[in-house]
C-alpha cells in the first residue's frame, strides 16, 4: 500500500475502504499516459534489463507490479489490505504475477527468492526499519537489489523516512547504495512537490 498523504501500518488506515478511491491518486491509478510513462521509465532504470523476478512489498492495487510486469518481470506482490490484493489480481489477471495478503516486514513467501524487492511509501511505517531491511536483503538471490522509494512528507508534523537516514541504514546491508532525487520530476506525481521523495537502489 502506497500513498501520496502516507498512512501505512502505524496509521490505523482502513485500507480496504482506501482502496475504493485509492486509484483516483495521480501516482498511484496512473490513469494519466505522462505520469504512468514517467513511472515506466523509472522502472526501467532501476530493474534489471531482462526478465527478472520481483517482490513488490505494499503493492496496493498493483500499478507498480503491472509496469513490471509490461516490462517482462515475473512479480509476486504483497500487501496487507485483502481489498488491495484483490484489485491488483483483477488488475494484472493473466500476467505472469501473483498477489498474496500478508505483512511487507514479513511476507508470506517461504523460501523463495527474487531479484529485485521493490518497495514504496512502506519501510516508514515499520517497526525497527534496519530489521526490516535486513529480512528484505535475505529474500534477494545473489547479485539482487532493494529498489526503495520513499520521502519525508509534511512541515508541522513530518512524518516518513530521509534519505540520510536510510542510506544509514542501509550502510550494514548494502555494498553499493545509491539515491536519485524524485522531488523535481513533477511528472511522477501529477503535480509539484515541495518534499522529500526520492529512490535508493541498494545492492548487497
Amino acid at each position: 500500500m502506497t500513498s501520496d498523504k502516507p498512512g501505512g501500518a502505524r496509521s490505523g488506515v482502513d485500507w480496504d475502504a482506501e482502496s475504493v478511491t485509492f486509484d483516483d491518486e495521480p501516482d498511484h491509478g496512473l490513469r494519466d499516459p505522462a505520469v504512468r510513462e514517467a513511472w515506466a521509465a523509472r522502472l526501467r532504470g532501476w530493474l534489471p534489463r531482462g526478465p527478472a523476478d520481483v517482490l513488490d512489498l505494499g503493492c496496493g492495487t498493483g500499478t507498480l507490479s503491472l509496469l513490471a510486469s509490461e516490462a517482462w518481470h515475473r512479480v509476486t506482490g504483497v500487501d496487507l489490505s485483502p481489498r488491495m490484493v484483490e484489485l491488483a489480481r483483477a488488475k494484472l489477471a493473466g500476467r505472469d504475477a501473483a498477489f498474496l495478503v500478508g505483512d511487507a516486514a514479513a511476507p508470506p513467501v517461504g523460501e523463495q527468492r527474487f531479484d529485485v524487492v521493490l518497495v514504496r511509501h512502506v519501510l516508514w511505517t515499520l517497526p525497527d526499519p534496519g530489521r526490516v531491511l535486513r529480512h528484505w536483503r535475505g529474500l534477494l538471490r545473489p547479485g539482487g537489489r532493494l529498489v526503495l522509494i520513499e520521502g519525508v512528507w509534511g512541515t508541522v508534523s513530518p512524518v516518513g523516512i530521509s534519505a540520510d537516514r536510510l542510506t544509514a541504514l542501509l550502510a550494514h546491508v548494502a555494498e553499493d547504495v545509491r539515491v536519485e532525487e524524485l522531488s523535481d520530476d513533477s511528472l511522477l506525481w501529477g503535480r509539484e512537490v515541495a518534499d522529500e521523495r526520492y529512490a535508493v537502489i541498494a545492492v548487497p
